[in-house]
């Protein structure tokens, strides 16, 4: 499993904390391995807690109508990348 950056911990941590998903710790994510059903196991519902909590943390909304979601939410390196990109300064 790769190496996670700070983001990526701390956005794995989010994930946790947002979703209550107390049986896993960051380090049990990898950070390729896709969030939704075989990686990770989230489901739709997830995803809407998961974007409020992100704009809640970082400052910038995810829109349920973006097309690009399916890329943002691949893995947890993706959804981090997104986040470096979009957060408030």
């Amino acid at each position: 499993m790769a190496e996670l950056s700070a983001l990526e911990q701390e956005v794995g941590q989010l994930i946790i904390d947002a979703l209550n998903l107390e049986e896993i710790s960051v380090a049990d994510i990898d950070p390729e391995a896709a969030l939704f059903r075989d990686g990770l196991g989230l489901d739709s519902i997830d995803a809407l807690e998961l974007a409020l909590a992100i704009s809640r943390q970082y400052g910038f909304q995810l829109r349920s109508d973006d097309q690009s979601n399916a890329e943002i939410f691949a893995s947890l390196r993706a959804l981090s990348v997104h986040v470096a990109q979009h957060r408030a300064a």
